[in-house]
């Protein structure tokens, strides 16, 4: 699964693993790493509004640039996902000349999000969509891990590396109405509100999330799926130190 070129030491495990989820939301990628490195890590949330429904150890109501800057070096890990409305459909086509008609604007954060994450020189993960600036070094699909939804993400990896897995073939289509027609599918869309997309219930069961009824932050959350996948292959990379397994 991965590089062997890559070779790098295992963190000091007499401490918990730490791990900062940065733009986490309710955390669906906090739970993944919580699976991926076990219950002795420590997971740290950081996002820009309120996370009642958050599923890690700490949570920090603030700028995620900000606090990698200040004290990203402190973890071993750190995973982002600047949000993609700045990014992808949103700021292309009839979209972009819409919202620009308003005057809505978003935030284009993953340059300087990355900026601050190569200052710490800690591993990291950044996670967006299609069209995004995230560079492409991997690809997943709900498909891969037998999900209800297709969630296409892309992940940029930081001082480390991993080797793409294979793209399953989609069972069918997206539920919902398309251009005036309604489809049937496999999947479900989990995004937006009317035309078939998916209730609260859909959202929780198609992408593995139980710990939250919040319809807007459950579209918005990660499949932990994906991020078990992400740790589970950065674990892949660890060289065990003299006296310590991996």
């Amino acid at each position: 699964m991965t590089d062997p070129t890559d070779i790098r030491r295992v963190p000091d495990l007499s401490r918990p693993f730490r791990v900062l989820d940065g733009c986490c939301c309710i955390g669906g990628g906090t739970e993944g790493y919580r699976r991926a490195f076990g219950a002795t890590c420590h997971i740290t949330g950081v996002d820009i509004a309120a996370q009642p429904d958050y599923r890690g150890d700490a949570f920090h109501q603030g700028d995620v640039i900000a606090f990698i800057r200040d004290r990203g070096h402190e973890f071993d890990f750190i995973h982002v996902s600047p949000p993609c409305q700045g990014e992808g459909a949103p700021t292309k086509g009839t979209n972009a000349a819409r919202n620009a008609a308003i005057g809505r604007t978003y935030p284009r954060l993953i340059r300087p999000v990355r900026a601050a994450l190569e200052a710490t020189g800690r591993p990291y993960v950044i996670e967006n969509v299609a069209g995004s600036e995230v560079r492409k070094d991997i690809r997943l699909c709900g498909e891969m891990f037998g999900l209800g939804v297709l969630m296409h993400r892309y992940l940029e990896l930081g001082n480390w590396t991993a080797v793409q897995p294979a793209h399953p073939a989609h069972r069918g289509r997206v539920r919902g109405w398309r251009h005036g027609e309604y489809f049937e599918g496999p999947y479900v869309a989990a995004y937006g509100k009317g035309g078939g997309k998916a209730t609260v219930e859909e959202i929780q069961s198609a992408k593995g999330i139980d710990w939250s009824t919040d319809h807007l932050r459950l579209r918005e959350a990660l499949p932990p799926a994906y991020t078990e996948w992400i740790g589970r292959a950065f674990l892949d990379t660890l060289t065990p130190t003299l006296g310590v397994a991996a």
